[in-house]
């Protein structure tokens, strides 16, 4: 699922996403509205959690799940295991998670494009 914006030529949202597809490699903007419909699902998620309180139990497992799954995935940070730093969380974040980065970062290409060439060719899987 993807969210387009709501207002298709806002200059300031057309030059963060270009410069992120310039950073990240990306293909096109549907990768960046991608990312961006994932993390609003679980900051609304977080949202909805913190206004509960502290001690209910449905905050405590729900939360710790949402926490849980963000440190998997290597999100979010094991010291900032708290709601207040899911709501922190930005595009990049999750950017510098997917494969293609991850393979330029670790110098196994000579550019962010290099690697998702290697990925697509089944050089790396």
């Amino acid at each position: 699922m993807v969210a387009i914006p709501r207002r298709p030529f806002e200059k300031e949202r057309i030059d963060q996403e270009l410069r992120l597809i310039g950073e990240f490699g990306l293909r096109n903007k549907r990768e960046i509205w991608r990312v961006a419909y994932t993390l609003s699902n679980i900051r609304r998620a977080a949202r909805e959690l913190l206004t509960l309180d502290d001690k209910d139990p449905r905050r405590l497992f729900e939360g710790n799940a949402l926490i849980r799954r963000l440190v998997r995935i290597g999100v979010l940070d094991e010291t900032k295991m708290k709601l207040d730093y899911v709501l922190a969380l930005k595009i990049e974040d999750f950017l510098e998670r997917r494969l293609q980065t991850q393979v330029f970062k670790l110098g196994l290409a000579k550019s962010i494009h290099h690697a998702r060439v290697l990925i697509r060719q089944r050089h790396i899987r």
